[in-house]
């Protein structure tokens, strides 16, 4: 009887840590989350510091390998991806907020661009 009790314990314990991972950003009053799109993050946040944009290779559902070439260009196009950096000033960890189809995928934390 006090297994299970002990297993769920452990399970929720490691599902309420998983669920805890997703990064925000604080900006004027606001926060930024994953989900955000694009104008609202610079609603809140305002302009960037340095933007980048790179074109993302798109993988085949069946599998975890990219679709191959020439297919890829053909048929299914690359996922455009964005990057905002924001540098919150001295004693603060930059930011970078990763957009994929114009909504925040990620949030990173980190003392230079990476």
């Amino acid at each position: 009887m006090r297994v299970p009790a002990l297993m769920t314990a452990t399970l929720l314990l490691a599902l309420h840590a998983s669920s805890a991972s997703a990064e925000s950003l604080r900006c004027n009053g606001h926060s930024a989350t994953e989900g955000d799109s694009k104008l609202s993050v610079l609603y809140k946040c305002g302009a960037p510091q340095l933007k980048d944009s790179f074109c993302a290779p798109v993988y085949s559902p069946q599998s975890l390998e990219p679709v191959p070439e020439p297919f890829a260009s053909a048929i299914l196009p690359c996922q455009a991806i964005e990057e905002w950096l924001y540098d919150r000033g001295p004693g603060n960890l930059m930011v970078t907020v990763r957009f994929r189809a114009g909504i925040v995928q990620s949030i990173r934390y980190a003392r230079a661009p990476q």
